[in-house]
């Protein structure tokens, strides 16, 4: 009987995931899912320089709003101390040294450091040995990690776990994508109002890359405007904090700041005072929708603009009267869920000198 797969996504407390790290724990993931196995969150926290406030929490928020989810965890490698401290002492029968400072070097290689406590190359060996971790799957940047790492099983008297690269994600410049550059993290995109399944649908779409490649945010927003579009009506209302029944415009959103944005024209639109030239067009609109009822169906709502348009009517000075802005959903979206009676006043409103 071959051996269950059990894999780990083993970020540090840095803050919100950059994508990189993301597709990581997407690519986890999937090959836990693929193979019916199991996967271990472990918080690489060894390093009390690279620990952030609040960091751990980040992480695991992230990998909520993704909707990635692990069966084991989160494990500290900090809680584990005791048992590197061990292992290291354990390397000792195996060719380590120990400098005169009492840190133990293995191979040119720091295992822990003067004050016993252990590096990155040593716990991270140690963990997955202990945890039953079955693949390692990682980004190409720890390539030079296997050589050293397998040393280290080697001198615990353990094999490494398979390893597994995958390509990196690659910015602007053609480097490693990294928190500092601009829509790299996580939290960057779900504040610019990309949904999660469209994030985790770009991460899901790229799967273990065999190279390097290159961050195509036209995709992600692509997908993003496929997201919105499928989300389920009061999913998106309260995305956008708005009501369910503004669920038909808010689909034309390209994002889901765009949508709140939406609801606020729609719900709180600004006073507007138009030319005289609007005039004729808003005296139609209000003929055209005073003799319809609340509320009105999309066939309703669609003749109403097929009428002004037939009759040469602007309709930019309709959805100014009706939403304060130029541009924005398909005008009989707003014709639909604006009431009849708060669609005149606001018509005849743009359109009365004051």
């Amino acid at each position: 009987m071959s051996t269950p797969v059990r894999v780990r996504f083993a970020p540090s407390p840095t803050g919100s995931l950059h994508l990189g790290n993301a597709l990581s724990a997407a690519a986890n993931r999937a090959y836990a899912d693929a193979n019916g196995g199991t996967l271990v969150l472990r918080i690489d926290d060894t390093d009390p320089a690279r620990s952030v406030p609040g960091g751990e929490d980040a992480i695991l928020a992230d990998l909520a709003w993704l909707g990635i989810g692990w069966e084991e965890g989160p494990i500290r490698q900090s809680s584990r101390s005791e048992r590197h401290e061990q292992a290291a002492l354990l390397t000792l029968e195996a060719g380590a040294v120990r400098d005169p400072d009492g840190s133990i070097r293995l191979a040119g290689t720091t295992l822990a450091r003067a004050d016993g406590t252990a590096t990155y190359q040593l716990a991270t060996v140690v963990d997955d040995l202990d945890l039953g971790i079955t693949h390692i799957i990682r980004g190409n940047d720890h390539r030079p990690n296997e050589e050293v790492q397998q040393r280290i099983a080697r001198a615990l008297g353990a094999r490494l776990p398979e390893v597994i690269h995958h390509g990196l994600l690659l910015g602007e410049d053609g480097k490693k994508l990294s928190k500092r550059a601009e829509h790299a993290s996580v939290a960057d995109l779900r504040d610019e109002g990309i949904p999660a399944a469209a994030v985790r649908g770009y991460l899901d779409e790229l799967g273990l890359p065999r190279h390097d490649v290159s961050l195509d945010l036209p995709r992600v927003r692509r997908l993003a405007i496929d997201a919105i579009a499928s989300m389920p009506d009061a999913e998106l209302a309260a995305a956008a904090g708005a009501p369910v029944e503004l669920a038909r415009p808010l689909r034309g959103a390209r994002t889901l700041v765009e949508a709140e944005e939406i609801a606020r024209q729609i719900l709180q639109p600004p006073d507007v005072q138009l030319d005289d030239d609007a005039r004729l067009t808003l005296e139609r609109f209000v003929e055209l929708r005073g003799g319809l009822p609340d509320p009105v169906d999309e066939e309703d709502a669609r003749a109403v603009v097929r009428e002004l348009k037939a009759v040469g009517g602007n309709l930019k000075q309709v959805r100014l009267a009706l939403t304060g802005a130029e541009r924005g959903p398909e005008l009989w979206t707003v014709v639909a869920v604006v009431p009849r009676d708060e669609a005149l006043r606001r018509a005849v409103a743009a359109i009365t000198p004051r």
